[in-house]
Parts: structure tokens; C-alpha cells; sequence
């Protein structure tokens, strides 16, 4: 079918603004707030399983919304979305400071979580439509480096904030943030027409949401309820039965909330696989590496964020000069390229000991983050580039999800492979040092081991492009120097 689906002419790195504003407001966002957690729980005098909802309740909402904010961006035009968006975020906001209760505060962190999928979910698209030439590798690469920065802001400046004027006031930091992008997607973003021939899949977006639910909680609490538990079991049941449903549906359904034959395009389904397989394997390393520091090396809490912050000040340098190259280069040997250096960053970090200098963690800390930059950029170039102009808003929120589900999937895979190596340990009778080390190199391993797997394929993408690049609908592609 012929593509009419046509965007006004804008001002690129102005609507580019608009869009990297939405995402480092998030970023900023999820590091300031978890700072908080210690002192939200004082103040509330709530425990961890109360607390950990005022996380894992904004995930859950954007995990589940985030596809069908993507469709309804490419429906009713992107501009639309992230001016909602950006509203809902300062209303959310302002009502997560003013909370008078835990619950009133995991209820606003709801409403926020709707806001920031409709700005994940967009954002993409927005950058794809500014940058149709060769430009969009570098642009593309500059979202890397704002997220590296709203990640390295995040914890530094929400322990300031907390200490300064208490933990209220991280969520009213947010609020002129978000008015400030309003004003500017008002201002920079063009105005698209609505889509008058297609019609909103809502039935899909039940069963994709009930779906998410099921896995999502499952997959979270399986170390703490017990992976064979009936709450678990359940949770699986229950996701298998709505995807399932979702599947069947959006095949009879006209107009669907997912295209499932994009799963055919193989830059599309690849890029996807890679990059769930790479936040996996990172979030094994982000999830453990904080114990190690603390009860391993007995570091501060402010030496830990210094150690911590390597990464992502690693990954906002690599990522944007990656975007560049991959303009020139193959974007299958860039990916390849970043991933086996991930990998070998997570190795290096998952053969420290107790007496390991601190130079060494700073080093595997910045090789993962450099390999994560390199990968980043091209993958995602390669992805959005593979589906059609009026379906971008969709993959991009598929891509978001992506990385969600990875990292969620990843601290899990990683807590399981921890503790199960420690009890072992422990019933041998060793020490619990000894215990915490041989749980903490197995799930390193288990990430790099992730890491490798997900080069592999992208060694294959190169391969397979090489051998027939017709195979999708993906932008021609410079030959590898």
C-alpha cells in the first residue's frame, strides 16, 4: 500500500530539543527518585515491600502503555502525545510532591508513569521525521549521551536535593521541567492530520496490558515468592493466556495495535533480540556491583556514586561519536563491535576479589559502559530504520519496551543466579565472603555469557545483510570499511 502518511517541515534540532528534553527529564527522573527511596520509607514509616511499589508501580504503567502510545502517536499525531505527556508529567509530579500517604504517592507515580510512556513512546519517531538523511546516525547518538547524562545527574543531584530541601522537593524539581517542554513541543513540533482511515486497537491493548502485568510481576518478585510458587505460576499462566489472545486477535483485527509482520523484517527482529539481550546482561552488573562496593570494599556512599557514575560518563562519550560512524559504517559491526566489548567489560568485572584495587572496578565499570555506547546508536538507527515512516512511533515504543522487559528480566536473571550460587556455597560451609563471591562472578558470568550471545547475532545480522540486503524495508546501508 502506498505510504500518504506525510509530516509538516520543521526545524530539526529544535524538534530534536523537544525530544531529548523528554528524555532527560525521565532519566534524571528514575536516578533522583531512587535516591529518595530511604527517605520516602522514614518518612512514611513504610518498609521495602511498601516503598519498592513507588518504583516498580511507574514501570509497570510504562511497560504496559507504552506500544499503544507509540500507535496512537503515528494515529493522531506525535506532536499531540508529548504535549499530553509532558502535562500529565508536571501534574504527576506536582502531586507526587504534595502526597500526604505512601499509597496517594505510588497512585500519583501512576499517573506520572502515563505521562513519561507517551514521551518514551514518541520520541523516536520524532527524531526519525526530523532527520530523514544522512544526519540521523549523530542525531540518534546524541540521545545515548543525554541518557548517559540524565543517569550520571540523576544520583549526584537527588542526594543534594534530598539533603538540601527533603525528598518532596525531587518530585516538584520536575514540574517547570515538564512546562518548559510543553511550551516548546507547542512551539517546534509540526502538526500532523489524523489518521481518519484506522481505528484504535483497544481490545489488543487490554490483552497486551494484562499480559505485561502477569509477566512483569512474576518476573520481579520470582526470586522473593519462589520461581515454582502459585503466585508466580500464576502470573505466567496469566500472561501466557492474554499474549497468546493478543496474538490471535491482532492478526484478525483491521487495524492493530502491533503489526506482527514487522517480526518478519529481520533488521526489525534481530535489532530487538539484541538489544533485549544487552539490558539484560548490563542490568546483571547494575543490580550487584553496588553490594560488592559496599560489603566487599566498604566504600561510601559517596565514593560508590563516583564509581557507580563510570558507566554511564563512559557510555555519554562512546555513544554519540558511535552514532557518527555508524553514518559510514556497517551499523552490524558497530553492534558486534560494542557488545564483545560489553562482554569483556562484565568478565573483567566479574573476576574481582576482596582485595581487588579500586582501579580495576573504575576500568570494568567504563569498558561496559563504552561497549554499551557503541552498540546503542546503530542498533537503534537500524531498528527504526527498518519499518515504514507511519509505523515509527509504534517501533519505537516496541523499542522502549525492549530495553524495559531486558532490564527488569536482567535483574532477575541475576538476583536467581546470586543467591541460588550462595546457598550452595553456604551448605558447603564456606564463609560467607566466599559465598558472596562465588553468587556474584556466576551472575557476571551469566551477563557476559549474554552479552557474547547477543554479539553473535549481531555478527549473523552483518552476515545475512551482506549476503541479501533486500531482506527488509531497512534504509541502504554503507558497506563495512
Amino acid at each position: 500500500m502506498e505510504n500518504n502518511w506525510r509530516d509538516q517541515p520543521t526545524d530539526d534540532w529544535r524538534a530534536f530539543g523537544v525530544s531529548i528534553l523528554g528524555t532527560f527529564m525521565s532519566t534524571l527522573d528514575a536516578g533522583i527518585v531512587n535516591t529518595a527511596l530511604p527517605t520516602i520509607g522514614a518518612g512514611f514509616g513504610a518498609g521495602v515491600s511498601g516503598v519498592q511499589w513507588v518504583v516498580a508501580g511507574y514501570f509497570l504503567v510504562i511497560s504496559c502503555l507504552l506500544p499503544l502510545f507509540g500507535r496512537m502517536g503515528d494515529m493522531y499525531g506525535r506532536k499531540r502525545m508529548v504535549q499530553f505527556g509532558f502535562f500529565i508529567f508536571a501534574a504527576a509530579s506536582a502531586g507526587c510532591g504534595a502526597a500526604p500517604t505512601l499509597w496517594a504517592l505510588v497512585g500519583a507515580r501512576l499517573v506520572q508513569g502515563l505521562g513519561a510512556a507517551m514521551l518514551m513512546a514518541n520520541g523516536p519517531g520524532i527524531i526519525m521525521t526530523a532527520f530523514p538523511g544522512p544526519t540521523r546516525g549523530r542525531a540518534l547518538g546524541l540521545v545515548g549521551l543525554t541518557v548517559g547524562l540524565g543517569s550520571l545527574a540523576g544520583p549526584g543531584l537527588g542526594g543534594v536535593v534530598i539533603q538540601a530541601m527533603g525528598w518532596r522537593s525531587v518530585f516538584y524539581l520536575t514540574v517547570p521541567v515538564a512546562l518548559l517542554g510543553l511550551a516548546l513541543a507547542q512551539r517546534f513540533l509540526p502538526r500532523q492530520e489524523r489518521r481518519q482511515d484506522e481505528t484504535l486497537d483497544l481490545a489488543g491493548a487490554a490483552l497486551f496490558a494484562i499480559g505485561m502485568v502477569g509477566l512483569l510481576l512474576a518476573v520481579t518478585r520470582g526470586h522473593e515468592w519462589g520461581w515454582t510458587s502459585a503466585a508466580v505460576l500464576c502470573g505466567l499462566c496469566v500472561a501466557l493466556g492474554a499474549f497468546s489472545g493478543f496474538a490471535l486477535w491482532e492478526r484478525r483485527c483491521p487495524h492493530p495495535m502491533i503489526d506482527l509482520s514487522l517480526f518478519r523484517v529481520w533488521p526489525f527482529l534481530s535489532g530487538n533480540v539484541a538489544a533485549f539481550l544487552a539490558f539484560m546482561a548490563m542490568f546483571c552488573n547494575a543490580i550487584l556491583l553496588p553490594f560488592y562496593l559496599h560489603d566487599m570494599l566498604g566504600l561510601e556512599p559517596g565514593v560508590m556514586g563516583l564509581v557507580l557514575s563510570s558507566l554511564p560518563l563512559a557510555m555519554a562519550v562512546s555513544a554519540p561519536a558511535s552514532g557518527y560512524l555508524s553514518e559510514r559504517v556497517n551499523f552490524a559491526t558497530l553492534t558486534s563491535c560494542g557488545l564483545f566489548i560489553m562482554c569483556c567489560g562484565l568478565a573483567q568485572l566479574a573476576l574481582l576479589s576482596p582485595q581487588s584495587a579500586l582501579w580495576r572496578v573504575y576500568l570494568g565499570q567504563m569498558t561496559v559502559g563504552f561497549g554499551a555506547g557503541v552498540f546503542m546508536s546503530p542498533n537503534n538507527n537500524s531498528v527504526l530504520s527498518s519499518a515504514p515512516q507511519e509505523k515509527v512511533g509504534l517501533v519505537g515504543g516496541v523499542l522502549a519496551l525492549v530495553r524495559n522487559v531486558g532490564m527488569v528480566s536482567g535483574i532477575a536473571l541475576a538476583i536467581t543466579v546470586f543467591e541460588g550460587c550462595q546457598a550452595r556455597e553456604f551448605s558447603l560451609g564456606a564463609p560467607a565472603q566466599e559465598a558472596f563471591m562465588a553468587g556474584f562472578r556466576a551472575a557476571l558470568f551469566t551477563g557476559a555469557a549474554l552479552a557474547c550471545a547477543a554479539g553473535g547475532l549481531s555478527l549473523l545480522r552483518r552476515r545475512l545483510f551482506a549476503q541479501n540486503p533486500k531482506r527488509s524495508d531497512c534504509t541502504a546501508l554503507p558497506e563495512d570499511l
